[in-house]
This record gives C-alpha cells, sequence and structure tokens, in this order.
C-alpha cells in the first residue's frame, strides 16, 4: 500500500451521504438494458491526476506529492498510489503517456528500459486490480526535442525517435490488453507559415499514421487506432484542428477505414464548436470512437482541462454517444486535472467522485430522452418530405429536370418552424 490515501474510504453509492460518495453513480444500474459501468467506461488520466505538478502559464509547481522525482523508485510508488485511486473509485479504466509513467533516460535506450519495467510493473498491478487499460499513447510534444513537432519536424531524426517511441508505446498498448491506442498531435502544426512547408509537413505527418496503422496489424493489435483533434494550444494552428479537418486528412491519405477519433469536450470548444456537435459529426462519418469527458473556463479562452459540472452539456454529449451505439473499444476518460490550490489527497478522489456523478446524471437523462423518442419523432417529421419517392428520385436528377419540375407545377413553398424553444424545452423535462 502506498498510504497517500490513507483515512479516505472506497466510494459507494449512497443518494443520502453528505460525504464523498455517489449520490448518482450507481455502476450496477441497469439503464437500456446494460450496466451504467459498462455504458459509461470511465476512466483516469495518469498524467493530470499523477504526473501534473500544479502549475499554469504564470507559475509554477504548487502540488508536492511524495512520487515527484526522476528515480525508477518513485515511478513505482506513483503507480502504487495510482491503482490505490483506482481502487478507491472503483474505475473500469486508466490511460497513460510514456513519459507519465517512467523517468526520462540519458539515451532512447535508457528511456526503454525504465518504461517497459513500470510496464511490467503495471502488469503485475493490473492481476490483482479490476482496472483495466483503455488506451495508451506517446507523449510527443513537452520534451523540447518536440518544439518544432515530432512527425511533422522539420529534422528527420525527431522524426525517427518519435516512430521509435509510438512503436514502444504501441507495443506496451498491446502488451497490456489495451482497447486503443491514441495519438494526439500537440506539436503537429505551426507557430509562424515563414518558416513552415504546410504540403511537406502534412505527407509526413501521413506517412506517420500509415506507419502506426501498418505496425498496429503487423502486431495483431485488435484496438482502434484513435486520432484527438485540437486545433491550437500550444501550436498557433494544428494540423488536427477538429473533426471535419481529421476526416479530410484520413481522406487524403486513404486511412479513413482504420482511423477513429478520441473527441474532448475542451477541445472541441477551442474550435469553435459545442461537444456535441464534434460527437455528431463523426458519428455521421462512421468514425466515433472515444471522449475525454472534461471542461473548459469559458471565461479564460484556453484549454483549463477541469473536471465537467455542466449537468445539460453532458447529457447532449451522451445523447450523441448513445444516437451513434454507444462505445465499443471507447470510454469516458477524465482528462481533466485538479485546481492549483486543491492540495490534498481527498480533492483528487473528490474531483473524479463529482465527475463521475456529473456524467452519471447526463447520462441517464440523455437515456430518458433516447426512451422518450420526441425528439427522434420531431427530427424525423422536419425531413419527411426526403422519405417520398420523388424527392429521393429528384437526387438523382439534374438541374434542368428539376426546373422544369418547378414551372410545370407551380409549386410555392413556404418555411415551417424549426421549433428550437419547443426541442429545448423537451430537453429541459429531463436534465
Amino acid at each position: 500500500m502506498a498510504h497517500f490515501f490513507d483515512g479516505i474510504e472506497g466510494l459507494r453509492f449512497d443518494p443520502a451521504s453528505t460525504g464523498t460518495a455517489f449520490r448518482h453513480y450507481n455502476p450496477d444500474e441497469i439503464v437500456l438494458g446494460k450496466r451504467m459501468e459498462d455504458h459509461l467506461r470511465f476512466a483516469v488520466a495518469y498524467w493530470h491526476s499523477f504526473a501534473w505538478p500544479g502549475g499554469d502559464p504564470f507559475g509554477g509547481q504548487t502540488f508536492d506529492r511524495p512520487w515527484f522525482g526522476d528515480t525508477m523508485e518513485l515511478a513505482k510508488l506513483k503507480a502504487d498510489v495510482a491503482f490505490e485511486m483506482f481502487d478507491l473509485l472503483g474505475v473500469p479504466y486508466f490511460c497513460w503517456h510514456d513519459a507519465d509513467i517512467r523517468p526520462e533516460g540519458a539515451t532512447f535506450a535508457e528511456s526503454r528500459r525504465n518504461f517497459e519495467e513500470i510496464i511490467d510493473y503495471f502488469e503485475g498491478k493490473m492481476e490483482a486490480c479490476k482496472t483495466k487499460l483503455l488506451w495508451g499513447t506517446a507523449n510527443l510534444f513537452s520534451h523540447r526535442r518536440f518544439m518544432s513537432g515530432a512527425a511533422t519536424n522539420p529534422d528527420p531524426d525527431i522524426f525517427a525517435w518519435s516512430a521509435a517511441t509510438v512503436k514502444l508505446c504501441m507495443d506496451a498498448t498491446h502488451k497490456l490488453g489495451g482497447e486503443n491506442y491514441v495519438l494526439w498531435g500537440g506539436r503537429e502544426g505551426y507557430e509562424t507559415l515563414l518558416n513552415t512547408d504546410l504540403k511537406r509537413e502534412r505527407q509526413q505527418a501521413g506517412r506517420f499514421l500509415q506507419m502506426a496503422v501498418e505496425y498496429k496489424h503487423k502486431i495483431g493489435f485488435k484496438g482502434a487506432i484513435l486520432v484527438e483533434p485540437k486545433p491550437q494550444e500550444p501550436s498557433k494552428h494544428q494540423y488536427d484542428f477538429d473533426v471535419a479537418t481529421v476526416y479530410g486528412f484520413l481522406k487524403e491519405f486513404g486511412l479513413e477505414g482504420e482511423v477513429q477519433m478520441n473527441i474532448e469536450q475542451g477541445h472541441a470548444i477551442l474550435a469553435g464548436h459545442s461537444f456535441e456537435h464534434e460527437l455528431a459529426l463523426a458519428s455521421s462519418l462512421g468514425l466515433f470512437g472515444s471522449i475525454d469527458m472534461n471542461r473548459n473556463d469559458y471565461q479564460s479562452g484556453w484549454d483549463t482541462d477541469q473536471f465537467p459540472n455542466n449537468v445539460p452539456e453532458v447529457a447532449l454529449a451522451y445523447y450523441e454517444v448513445l444516437k451513434a451505439g454507444g462505445f465499443t473499444t471507447g470510454g469516458t476518460n477524465f482528462d481533466a486535472k485538479l485546481r492549483r490550490q486543491s492540495l490534498d489527497p481527498v480533492d483528487l478522489i473528490a474531483g473524479h467522485a463529482g465527475a463521475m456523478d456529473v456524467c452519471a446524471r447526463g447520462f441517464k437523462a440523455a437515456a430518458a430522452m433516447m426512451e422518450d423518442g420526441t425528439l427522434e419523432a420531431m427530427r424525423a417529421e422536419r425531413y419527411a418530405g426526403w422519405e417520398k419517392d420523388a424527392s429521393q428520385a429528384m437526387l438523382q436528377s439534374d438541374f434542368a429536370s428539376i426546373a422544369a419540375r418547378v414551372e410545370d407545377s407551380g409549386i410555392d413553398p413556404q418555411p415551417t418552424s424549426g421549433r428550437q424553444e419547443i426541442l429545448e424545452n423537451i430537453v429541459n423535462r429531463f436534465v
């Protein structure tokens, strides 16, 4: 035992509790014919919960964790604390970057040995714990070597280092039974066009992703390859700007049948979209995979990665998840961190517990909207005209034929109400 959470008991479902407990999340509650835990598939983000020191753009470390440091002994202590927290929360999954879990070595080979030793340690921990790996990924953005990108770097040696790192992380994800592998291009973009060859960098990024897919098949990894869109920050412009941009990229490089998307609420907002827009678009394109659940501070304008607390927003997001058929290999990863003034162990537990409750409330509201069916019935009514044979035939016709039909029929179409306020009122019945 790591003893970091001494005095904190495992969380239970207790709607009447005034302490740290689940008031809405009951993992065994049956919703739409399935346990809530199996619907939501919660995951803890290793980087924010155990590696982040509490800094912000204007100030450094505020957290003083006993596992902070660059030794293997401390990395194993961090793992002990992490798995203790997974047990306290009862979460089914966790996620990591390579740099979160191992100390950086003086050489690639030393970093690899450190990483593989921790992966072996994880394997032992997972044998005694219900928590599994939702996905692994490589941190190709924090170290100074990646200041000009990883796959898109002008230096081919950094491209090579990045490819070797992703291979290592894919091997580890496969070994631990991970259900997905994520690529997030945190530095795959540019600061200024004055020193950037856009065409070359896109080609490098495309070939890099093709290699990842090829390696997935080579090692027999059955999980999904996921790309996580984000528009900016830290780069001025990132090539994986949003779902639509990534779809165009996948089409360009013949990867639309091989890659899905991990969509984050905060990134959607930064791209000028709603979370539910990005989820609906990914679903309509056949690319929906998994989600990072968090929120931004809407007054700050940057990616603050706060725990979710807005039930109506979460309900609309899960409504799109349910319309997409729910999660298969994906899940709800809390890519969220404490505020830098929240220093205590109980804060870490409470942040996740509150987020799990918010998600449970939002999910149950979304499920109730699905079962009620009013929203979908009104949507179907709005487009009913397109179900007619003549309307479908028109789509196979041409402008000249359509124009002649309009002239001959003497039709004078009038607009009908979109009923937005009524629809919003319907949603408010459930949230």
